[in-house]
């Protein structure tokens, strides 16, 4: 399924706010000394919670099978829980957070490994919907 550009717009807009803060987050790791105390908790678990939401976004207006979503929202869920941990690592419940985000993701690369759900089209994460070129169907 090819996707129009406002449909596009706010996974592209959410995918770009969390690119430009995972760059933030490396230039912390370049000069920590530019950045407040405590920055990097934060810095962190934006991006980590942004990409979930950026993809969730995504699914939903993909308009996958229900199947498919529920596998997404999956992952996306595994992701807020490892920002859970990275923004507040001294909880009593991060390391809950974190072994819950391992599971999540471990789960889904199961998943993927016996090919569930089946899906019509297995390159969604580079859906382009560009039209084959003269060239390439020679």
């Amino acid at each position: 399924m090819c996707l129009d550009r406002a449909h596009r717009a706010v996974p592209l807009i959410l995918g770009v706010v969390t690119l430009a803060d995972a760059a933030v987050l490396l230039a912390w790791d370049a000069r920590p000394q530019y950045f407040p105390t405590g920055s990097h908790d934060f810095l962190a678990s934006f991006s980590l919670a942004m990409i979930a939401l950026a993809y969730l976004f995504y699914q939903i207006v993909r308009r996958p099978p229900a199947r498919e979503l529920a596998k997404a929202a999956m992952l996306a869920t595994a992701f807020l829980f490892w920002a859970a941990n990275q923004l507040w690592p001294a909880w009593r419940q991060a390391t809950l957070f974190n072994d819950i985000a391992i599971a999540l993701f471990v789960l889904d690369v199961f998943l993927v490994i016996i090919g569930w759900p089946a899906t019509s089209h297995d390159s969604s994460f580079g859906e382009t919907c560009v039209e084959p070129t003269r060239e390439s169907r020679l």
